[in-house]
């Protein structure tokens, strides 16, 4: 099956979105076409667009946080059919035969494709990806307001499966943003108890609604000092240099500084505390399908969604504008009307 798209494109690096059509040729064997109802943008979206990475090509479509329905899938297609309301994230294929893709974390596939890497995102009227990449969406999720867990939703939920954080876990979360707030949603629901690092007095109430039973002003001296040897685990959710130490002094024994935030510069802390209290950091990147699915059924058991602003595709371009000025509260979803 092969049909035209409609789509919005950069020509170039930091250039507006266009439209845009392109025909994607013959459907593959083992995938999916997905009829667009919305997509979030992710902050790497805009970093692509803008070639802050070195690896975009052009034209770019982004859009790599997709909620549709099936419109046709190829002819060794599991586990979706036609008609089914899925979802799509960052990657849209892997290799299926490493040692990670055969041992279920597909996330780690050194081969996998990304759904905006050299590819046409979503954009657009449809977008494609292979069936395992394809998350089938619970009924009690909104199709409008989804799409953020699709990425920065599995960014954040997927370092609790895979650090075994407990329920009985004192856990605190650093930049309570697109990826932190939703952090702070999925925490108070497994159980922990939930500090917000923040960095004004006045996020203190937005942070408190958001999840957080508590919070502590990363700027604040006497703050800082209260929060030492508090915390089984820290999250980092945000694309800053800070002074780390400070965060390994707020660690227990034995405790775990995690980031999935980027963080521009290496990150520099001082041994001699990490081993005398046992501590580590570590980092990931989105889950496997397998731990998205668990997302998503436990987003839909607890009634967590992303908070949103909602954008017509066809105003990409604001949207984008609106992200780049740092006002999106907290993430922004675009609804297709590019017909």
């Amino acid at each position: 099956m092969s049909t035209t798209i409609k789509a919005l494109a950069a020509l170039g690096p930091k250039q507006p979105l266009q439209p845009f059509e392109f025909t994607p040729g013959p459907l593959g064997d083992e995938q999916v076409e997905i009829a667009v109802e919305s997509c979030g943008i992710c902050h790497s979206d805009l970093s692509m667009l803008d070639n802050d990475w070195g690896f975009s090509t052009y034209p770019f479509v982004p859009g790599h946080e997709a909620i549709g329905t099936v419109v046709a899938v190829g002819d060794h297609t599991k586990r979706v059919q036609v008609g089914d309301r899925v979802g799509l994230g960052w990657y849209s294929g892997s290799c299926g035969e490493c040692d990670q893709c055969l041992s279920g974390h597909q996330n780690l596939c050194l081969k996998a494709e990304g759904t905006i890497l050299g590819r046409h995102g979503a954009f657009a009227t449809r977008v494609r990806a292979h069936w395992v990449w394809v998350s089938p969406i619970p009924k009690a999720l909104d199709t409008t307001t989804s799409g953020p867990l699709l990425c920065g939703g599995i960014t954040v939920f997927n370092p609790l499966v895979q650090c075994n954080v407990k329920p009985t876990d004192s856990v605190a979360v650093i930049g309570i943003g697109g990826l932190g707030h939703m952090a702070l949603k999925f925490l108070r629901a497994w159980g922990c108890e939930v500090t917000a690092f923040t960095t004004s007095d006045s996020k203190r109430e937005e942070a408190l609604k958001l999840g957080a039973h508590r919070t502590l002003n990363s700027r604040n001296a006497d703050d800082l000092a209260k929060a030492a040897n508090s915390f089984d685990f820290i999250l980092n959710t945000a694309n800053a240099n800070l002074d780390w130490n400070i965060y390994v002094a707020a660690l227990k024994p034995g405790g775990r500084l995690h980031t999935v935030g980027a963080v521009p510069e290496p990150m520099s802390m001082i041994a001699f505390p990490m081993i005398l209290g046992q501590k580590s950091l570590s980092a990931s990147p989105l889950g496997s399908p397998s731990t998205t699915d668990t997302m998503l059924a436990f987003s839909a058991r607890h009634g967590i969604a992303p908070t949103t602003e909602i954008f017509p595709m066809s105003r990409a371009n604001d949207a984008m504008e609106h992200l780049r000025s740092g006002k999106a509260r907290y993430r922004i979803v675009l609804v297709n009307d590019l017909g």
